[in-house]
């Protein structure tokens, strides 16, 4: 089971890799790689995916640089925390936590 403890120190040792996606979805949402870091050293494992394909992967919530709520989502393999995914999580789909989804009745 993956920990944050593991991620940061992958992200201390310069051992990321940030995919495709990933960097796209910087750009899009207008994300620095500045609040990622903030964001990774503020946070917290909400979800865990053991049995994700092709890795173990986990979704944190961090807080970026000037305060705002986001999600990233990371795997793990061979010494290498692989981002692939970022967002603001939305109060449509999240509870005022943002650690919580929202039931779907």
């Amino acid at each position: 089971m993956l920990d944050m403890n593991i991620i940061k120190f992958l992200m201390n040792n310069r051992t990321i890799v940030l995919s495709n996606r990933f960097l796209d979805m910087l750009i899009k949402r207008g994300i620095s790689l500045s609040h990622v870091k903030s964001a990774i050293y503020s946070s917290e494992i909400i979800e865990q995916y053991p049995n994700d394909y092709p890795y173990p992967s986990v979704l944190i919530l961090g807080y970026t640089n000037d305060n705002k709520p986001i999600h990233i989502a990371i795997s793990v393999k061979e010494g290498l925390a692989c981002l692939f995914a970022i967002y603001y999580p939305s109060l449509d789909v999240w509870e005022s936590d943002f650690k919580t989804r929202k039931v779907r009745i």
